[in-house]
């Protein structure tokens, strides 16, 4: 879990989250990129997030939304795709935060593994620096909007 009070309103972050020309700013820490995002924020709707290596090698990311409340909450999972279709391995699931707090906004992302090995997996790439770095950028975005 990754927990900052973040001086930005929670509807910018959301959007952050949500609109795909500015999820590609932040999403993945640099030297790497977004090659794409594509989302369809709604309960069932699908996400396809492409991150590309410093090396142009591309990893596709494809997962649905369980739950979304606008400018509070996401939910998704890569245990399915669009239109609800199991996905091979299931990897994670987030879940996305956003509580007004002092004026601020707490931003809290969760994640859970389907497994020991897979939350393993997840941090032995780096997880926990990863996405500390994203937070950073996302922070920075968010204050530039």
């Amino acid at each position: 879990m990754l927990s900052r009070l973040i001086h930005a309103p929670a509807a910018t972050l959301y959007r952050c989250w949500t609109e795909p020309a500015l999820l590609t700013e932040w999403f993945v820490p640099k030297p790497w990129t977004i090659a794409s995002a594509q989302v369809d924020v709604r309960v069932g709707g699908g996400s396809q997030i492409v991150m590309r290596d410093p090396q142009g090698n591309e990893y596709p990311n494809a997962g649905v939304y369980l739950e979304v409340v606008p400018n509070r909450r996401l939910v998704f999972t890569d245990a399915y795709t669009a239109g609800w279709v199991p996905s091979a391995k299931p990897f994670m699931t987030a879940i996305i935060e956003f509580e007004p707090e002092a004026g601020l906004t707490r931003y809290t992302a969760t994640v859970r593994h389907w497994s020991e090995e897979t939350r393993k997996q997840h941090e032995a790439m780096g997880f926990h620096t990863g996405w500390g770095v994203a937070t950073d950028q996302l922070v920075a975005l968010a204050a530039s909007l």
